[in-house]
């Protein structure tokens, strides 16, 4: 080899060190000068996270201080969409081992842009994890729970595992404990993930800052007084590690705690009630049953219970798909609360409403009295002297009550002297039912009451119009006739009935029936106050109620609710057994030998006569006779309440945790 060749390949050499050289430099200058600002935004966005910190929900307490629900720590598991592998097989690995831990199905992976904008989010999947993460994707770096109160011994082996687990997320959160489960379920509701069908709505609301996988209230307290109880989240600045977990937090903003609600509820009434009303439904061979009692001054619901109920613990970290589905095709239907979500004809305590209304209407005043013979014949409004024709019209007691005024006809509940009244017979001209109707609104019947609570239903009040369209028939005297004594087509919910009850205790005003007795922040001051809620003042005259409530208390010293009688204490009140439609196996109807179907049982009262302070209404489906059935419930709880049975013990005022 020459000194020439050997100079040119030293120098083609020294050209392509320098050109290296060159090309390197660019490179760095590129990556550390031109494209320094975007590759520090991306290291930044692997190790830092700006995440909500949830903030503590507000406790709820019973109004004497008794606390009712409260926060305990639990494990929850989360997934970091963006933590997971990227490689099929090995995400596929990831969440399999995690799906075995959690005993959840994994699922096949959906696109997850394709879900996260989804036409029909009530379809998505989201029971197993990758339908989950695809629901609640909001971005590859905020974390998706995907389950809550996880058994502990399974989320020690997943923090064990983690190294083999990344993106994959095991924490310490609270999760709501119902002190009292099913004694409270209906009035307390729960918490649960935003459901998929709501979630935008949620999404959409900047002032809460709802996240995706975000506990709300779902029903009753928990959701009415959902803006309450939240509180305000914070947020936190973290670093974490190539397996998505913190290990700094470089600044946060501490989260506001939810208020606290204090109820009208006494907790240990409620128990009573619950204790009495179980008795009298054992006793009647009813399957369900309500009891509610207020404050006719105030409109405090004091007790509510509807049975069967179910434990609302069930929910706070998951329902499984077994008790969901034994709750769900109950043929009692535990998860409705019955007291304002069951509608049924309310039978003669709608004649308080009659009475009231043919009294104000002067159809009847306190001297008129009507005969009952057990039985009325309605002739035929085509053909009047065809009496062949004429329809029997019968009253409960098919003896006869004989003649009655007002009073003698709430004492007897005759039926027939509200069949003339209300409808009409012979020479009498009636209310008729379109008045009846407009007084049944003013009580409240057809509408709901307002009350705090999810579920309440409306009841019906129907008109000629409503008979058309769902019968294809006219309305007839016989409609009327049936309405008049709260049978037919009219429906009642049992709040409805006790606040019907408490407005004619009180005078004639009609109150709104509330729950939130007060709300208070951590330290226990008050924030918000009760307010008695007035919804209407009823037009009528104070003599007309107070001979309703005659005929109410002399319905329990001489009359069908004789069994309320307690010594000492003086009680009014109004007994119903509304008929109902029942088949048996064979398909036919059930009738008795009278012709009668089977009945519900109601009680409806209030004590004491001379100055109210509590209502009651007792409903036992299928229960029979309320006199029989009914009455003897109230009675056992009215004795409790009023320290006559040596078992109230009742606080003297409501008591701030």
């Amino acid at each position: 080899m020459n000194d020439a060749s050997t100079r040119l390949r030293f120098t083609l050499f020294r050209l392509l060190a320098i050109a290296a050289f060159v090309v390197i430099g660019a490179r760095l200058w590129e990556l550390q000068i031109v494209s320094s600002d975007q590759y520090l935004e991306s290291a930044d966005a692997n190790r830092f996270r700006l995440l909500p910190t949830d903030a503590p929900r507000g406790i709820i307490y019973d109004r004497y201080g008794r606390m009712l629900v409260r926060n305990v720590a639990s494990f929850t598991v989360s997934v970091v969409p963006g933590g997971l592998p990227q490689d099929a097989a090995e995400r596929q690995r990831v969440l399999s081992r995690v799906g075995e831990l959690l005993q959840m199905q994994v699922g096949s992976r959906p696109q997850i842009a394709e879900e996260a904008t989804g036409s029909d989010p009530a379809a998505a999947d989201t029971t197993s994890i990758e339908g989950i993460l695809a629901l609640r994707y909001n971005g590859p770096y905020n974390p998706v729970r995907i389950a809550t109160d996880v058994d502990r011994q399974a989320a020690l082996i997943l923090e064990e595992e983690h190294p083999e687990l990344p993106g994959v997320l095991v924490e310490t959160e609270p999760i709501r404990h119902y002190l009292e489960g099913a004694l409270t379920a209906h009035i307390l509701g729960y918490v649960g993930q935003i459901p998929a069908s709501e979630l935008d709505s949620y999404l959409a609301d900047a002032e809460q800052a709802y996240a995706s996988d975000d506990m709300v209230g779902l029903s009753g307290v928990e959701y009415t007084q959902e803006r309450v109880l939240r509180g305000v989240p914070g947020q936190k600045h973290i670093e974490v590690d190539v397996y998505q977990r913190e290990v700094a937090v470089l600044a946060s903003s501490e989260p506001e705690a939810g208020s606290n609600l204090i109820l009208t509820l006494d907790v240990e009434l409620q128990r009573y009630v619950e204790e009495a009303l179980s008795k009298g439904m054992r006793a009647a061979g009813s399957e369900v049953g309500v009891a509610i009692a207020m404050d006719p001054r105030t409109g405090e619901v004091l007790s509510m219970v509807s049975l069967p109920s179910y434990d609302n613990n069930l929910f706070s970290g998951g329902i499984s798909y077994s008790d969901f589905a034994r709750l769900n095709t109950d043929p009692n239907h535990p998860l409705l609360n019955h007291a304002v979500g069951g509608q049924y004809p309310p039978g003669s305590t709608f004649k308080l409403v009659s009475a009231t209304a043919v009294l104000e209407d002067q159809i009847v005043d306190r001297s008129t009295m009507l005969y009952c013979g057990g039985t009325l014949w309605l002739p035929n409004k085509y053909a009047p002297d065809d009496r062949s024709l004429d329809q029997p019209f019968y009253c409960w007691h098919r003896s006869g009550h004989g003649a009655l005024n007002i009073v003698g006809a709430l004492l007897q509940s005759c039926d027939i002297y509200f069949y003339q009244a209300v409808g009409g017979f012979e020479d009498l001209v009636g209310l008729t039912y379109t008045r009846l109707a407009e007084y049944a609104a003013e009580f409240g019947f057809g509408q709901r009451t307002g009350i705090e609570l999810t579920g309440e239903a409306t009841g019906l009040v129907p008109d000629d119009r409503w008979k058309r369209q769902n019968y294809g028939e006219n309305w007839v005297t016989g409609d009327t006739y049936n309405a008049a004594i709260g049978q037919g087509y009219i429906l009642a919910t049992p709040l409805q009935v006790v606040s019907m009850c408490s407005t004619v205790a009180n005078g004639g005003t009609v109150l709104r029936p509330q729950v939130v007795y007060q709300v208070t922040d951590s330290e226990g001051r008050v924030l918000q106050g009760y307010m008695p809620v007035v919804s209407r003042q009823l037009d009528t005259d104070p003599e007309d109620l107070a001979l309703v409530r005659r005929g109410m208390r002399e319905a329990v010293q001489y009359g069908t609710a004789w069994g309320a009688q307690i010594a000492n204490l003086s009680v009014a009140g109004k007994t119903g057994s509304a008929e109902y439609a029942a088949w048996d196996e064979e398909g036919n109807l059930i009738v008795d030998e009278f012709g009668y179907m089977p009945t519900h049982a109601w009680f409806t009262c209030f004590a004491p006569y001379e100055d109210p302070e509590i209502a009651l209404v007792i409903f036992l489906e299928g229960g029979g006779e309320g006199s029989q059935t009914a009455v003897p419930v109230a009675a056992d709880i009215l004795k409790h309440y009023f320290g006559l049975d040596g078992t109230s013990e009742r606080p003297a005022t409501v008591t701030a945790p």
